[in-house]
């Protein structure tokens, strides 16, 4: 992959964690449900070779890199709620890089939740509730909470709040692997078309 490749795969699972969000908020379940187990594992992917490694592979991010490319297509009309979560994990991201004591408690939370995971054999939901809880005590305190919208009722149920959580928890920790492969806010704006040629690249290599 070439190194802006590397970036669109990242920024693409940071809009897959949004993507998948706003469904998990609006219906109470994610389809593809891979889509969303793809980013809420990512974030115990702690020692991975490449990019792809992290997430299991391309196709795995082929929801992500749509919305990247929905949200880069002019004349398309955005998802504006879409682009708020992405928009609020960036900037959590830009809090916690600030903060070399937070990036280590996060490192040590991570590994003990992997740990355990392995140990004991987690089912999903008792990971995304292991994770919720890290986003819950490191992440989210480093800003303005991010307002989810969705059906009320919905929101109300405790493995949905977790759910919610652990992919958020996600998307920040591809944020964090977005800026560290030199991805810029500015790009969105200044390399748009690259990066929206490298996105209908990978999209393509997918597989149905």
């Amino acid at each position: 992959m070439t190194d802006v490749e590397k970036q669109v795969l990242a920024f693409a699972a940071i809009c897959q964690a949004a993507a998948c969000t706003q469904q998990l908020a609006r219906r109470g379940s994610v389809v593809p449900e891979e889509a969303s187990l793809t980013i809420v594992n990512s974030s115990l992917v702690l020692d991975a070779p490449n990019a792809e490694s992290i997430y299991g592979g391309l196709n795995n991010l082929k929801v992500g890199l749509q919305v990247l490319i929905d949200q880069l297509s002019g004349g398309r009309p955005k998802d504006v709620e879409q682009t708020q979560y992405v928009v609020r994990m960036l900037h959590l991201e830009r809090l916690l890089n600030k903060k070399s004591a937070i990036q280590n408690e996060l490192g040590k939370r991570l590994t003990q939740v992997q740990r355990q995971r392995d140990q004991l054999q987690f089912e999903q939901a008792k990971l995304n509730e292991s994770l919720a809880s890290v986003y819950t005590d490191i992440i989210s305190p480093l800003g303005p909470k991010i307002q989810i919208q969705g059906s009320p009722a919905i929101l109300r149920n405790t493995s949905v709040q977790h759910h919610i959580r652990a992919l958020l928890l996600g998307g920040v920790r591809s944020s964090v692997l977005w800026r560290q492969l030199g991805g810029k806010r500015r790009h969105l704006i200044f390399k748009r078309q690259q990066l929206l040629k490298a996105a209908n690249s990978l999209l393509q290599q997918c597989t149905d």
